[in-house]
């Protein structure tokens, strides 16, 4: 097995996104670029709501002690580890103030700024097999609910909080201009790594 890359200065990963900007995507290949752990949020809240028995789309339904548990749970990794990419909603936002910690945030959005819904609720489509209006209906209501349950539990209910503004982050990509490949190469070259 190769042994994990060693970057000066820099001991964790996150990439943070909304749904369907490819945060999975570019987590995965960098991490076998790097040779680094992978930690998927949305893996792990998968196992929840299977756990609760609800669909993801319900995260009303979680218990907020479940998100306040797994942020704090990412918290720890991002102080006490080393050499992990961790993909989550929030992780960059939970990574405000530690040491060695290279955030990412990836976005889908043309050159005015708007968010390319269609692109993003296509992408989800072809990743999880499922009918347009579905992935349609996940989109727009988990991240609806999620972003209202985050704004109640970090945000003070600040109706502007998002977790994708750019001033948690050191790093945005946009993949409405770059593939998954360029993604991966603009990382690359901001880390100062050649593949």
């Amino acid at each position: 097995m190769d042994r994990p890359r060693k970057i000066p200065n820099i001991k964790n990963i996150t990439i943070s996104g909304r749904i369907g900007t490819g945060t999975t995507t570019l987590a995965l290949n960098l991490s076998k670029v790097l040779h680094w752990k992978v930690l998927e949020g949305g893996v792990i809240f998968e196992k929840l709501h299977d756990h609760l028995n609800i669909h993801e789309v319900d995260v009303q339904h979680r218990p907020d002690q479940m998100d306040l548990e797994y942020e704090e749970m990412i918290k720890k990794i991002l102080q006490e580890e080393t050499e992990n990419i961790i993909q989550s909603h929030l992780a960059g936002f939970d990574a405000q103030g530690l040491k060695k910690v290279f955030k990412i945030l990836v976005v889908c959005e043309d050159d005015r700024g708007n968010d390319k819904l269609e692109i993003r609720i296509d992408r989800l489509t072809n990743r999880k097999k499922i009918p347009l209006e579905e992935a349609k209906a996940e989109v727009l209501q988990r991240e609806q609910r999620n972003l209202e349950k985050w704004r109640r539990l970090y945000a003070n209910n600040d109706p502007n909080w998002v977790y994708w503004d750019p001033k948690y982050y050191d790093l945005i990509i946009n993949t409405y201009h770059y593939n998954s490949e360029e993604s991966l190469h603009l990382v690359l070259e901001k880390l100062g790594i050649k593949k």
